[in-house]
C-alpha cells in the first residue's frame, strides 16, 4: 500500500495515519501540546528545514487539526493553535510519550513528568472504558464490524 492510499482505506487507523503518521507531524503535535505556537520555534526545536515545517503545518491546518492566527500585521506573522480536533489527539501523544517513558527513558527516568493540575499529582496516562470507567488493556478489547462499514 502506498502512503497516498491510506486516507482511502476503510480503516480508522489508516485514515488517521494519513494525517498524523509522519514523524515530523507527530513532533510538531508534541510541541503544540508543550505550548509551541510559532513557526520559528517549531523549526528551531526540531532542527529541520523550513519547507518541512511549512508542509506539515499547512497539512495540519488543511485537516482542521491546527488553526492559523495572525499575531502581527507588519510583517504578517501567524501562530498555530490546536483546534478541538487537534486537542482530541492529546491521548495519542500521551500514549506515545508513556511508551517512550516505559521503554526508552533509561535508568535516569523520563525526561518530562506530567502533573494533573486539578489534584497536583504526577500521573501516567491510562485508557478507561467510556461506559463503566474501568481501566482497559489490550486483552480486554474485542472488535466487531460496525453497521456503518456495510453502509459505506
Amino acid at each position: 500500500m502506498k502512503w497516498d492510499d491510506l486516507a482511502a482505506q476503510p480503516c480508522s487507523v489508516s485514515r488517521s495515519l494519513a494525517v498524523i503518521g509522519d514523524r515530523w507531524t507527530l513532533m510538531i503535535l508534541r510541541d503544540c501540546f508543550l505550548g509551541v505556537r510559532r513557526f520559528e520555534v517549531f523549526q528551531a526545536r526540531l532542527g529541520i528545514s523550513r519547507s518541512i515545517v511549512t508542509d506539515r503545518l499547512r497539512m495540519l491546518v488543511d485537516e482542521g487539526v491546527l488553526r492559523r492566527e495572525a499575531y502581527q500585521t507588519n510583517p504578517p506573522r501567524h501562530e498555530y493553535r490546536l483546534t478541538a480536533k487537534g486537542m482530541d489527539l492529546h491521548p495519542v501523544i500521551m500514549a506515545v510519550a508513556h511508551f517512550g517513558d516505559a521503554y526508552y527513558a533509561g535508568a535516569e527516568g523520563p525526561p518530562l513528568l506530567r502533573r494533573h493540575k486539578t489534584c497536583g499529582c504526577d500521573f501516567h496516562p491510562v485508557q478507561v472504558c467510556s461506559a463503566c470507567g474501568d481501566v482497559v488493556k489490550a486483552r480486554d478489547v474485542e472488535t466487531r464490524e460496525s453497521p456503518a462499514r456495510g453502509a459505506g
